[in-house]
């Protein structure tokens, strides 16, 4: 594997671990006896064959189901109500009506201010969104664009500036180049790449792209009918016989 833009220094400890956890929806079980370490400032891509339990998994570990087992994050933080500051997240995608006149200035006052970013101490000024807006590598003239006009990449690039404010210690993207074409998707892996290592950011990131994988990821978790099946160096979990498996790339 090429290096990219990964750190050369070793993996020494873990910021959370999974201790035999387990998810049932209904009568369903979606995750069983999950047991894992996700290393600290690290880029841990979760892997596996559709409806594998890859997406639950990121919502254990933002506490939004209930499950089984332990989920132990060695910060020191409170994580039973997690808060931004600890983790950010980017979903899949974000639906918005069409006939509904969101720009990014709105989505960004909704998303990060109790109050209406246009009322007096509000505390987002344009000047502070056109530094998240530029921390994602998009333009400030972004702010009076209507959302659903966006282009993928530029929506995806959007909702990653929400998910890093104000500067979380752990990363969670659930497929967030699905749907963008090739360039935009490297460009947005690259980023993703220079923030974990800028930021010391951990990142825990679902993907099928094994180009991702190639230049970016330290850590792969592989996701097998529920279970972690294996996990480690890409080059130690990810064998042409699970790559046939899980039907990736």
């Amino acid at each position: 594997m090429t290096s990219g833009t990964k750190a050369p220094a070793p993996v020494i400890r873990s910021l959370v671990r999974l201790e035999n956890v387990g998810v049932k929806l209904g009568i369903t079980t979606v995750l069983r006896d999950v047991t894992a370490a996700i290393p600290v400032g690290r880029i841990t891509v979760v892997m596996g064959a559709n409806g594998t339990g890859k997406s639950t998994l990121l919502k254990v570990l933002l506490r939004e189901i209930p499950h089984s087992g332990s989920v132990i994050f060695t910060c020191g933080h409170d994580h039973s109500r997690p808060s931004p500051r600890q983790v950010g997240y980017v979903p899949q995608k974000l639906k918005v009506e069409a006939n509904l006149p969101l720009t990014v200035r709105d989505l960004f006052g909704l998303a990060l201010s109790r109050r209406p970013w246009f009322w007096p101490g509000g505390g987002l000024t344009d000047d502070h969104l056109r530094g998240l807006l530029s921390s994602v590598r998009l333009h400030g003239d972004s702010l009076g664009k209507q959302v659903e006009k966006l282009s993928g990449g530029e929506l995806q690039r959007v909702l990653l500036a929400l998910a890093l404010e104000p500067r979380p210690e752990l990363l969670l993207l659930d497929e967030p180049a699905s749907g963008i074409d090739f360039v935009d998707k490297a460009l947005y892996h690259q980023r993703i790449a220079e923030i974990c290592q800028e930021r010391g950011t951990t990142v825990v990131l679902v993907s099928h792209d094994l180009e991702l994988i190639r230049l970016h990821a330290h850590h792969v978790m592989w996701i097998e009918d529920g279970k972690v099946a294996a996990e480690g160096p890409p080059e130690t979990v990810l064998t042409t016989d699970r790559i046939a498996r899980g039907r990736v790339g």
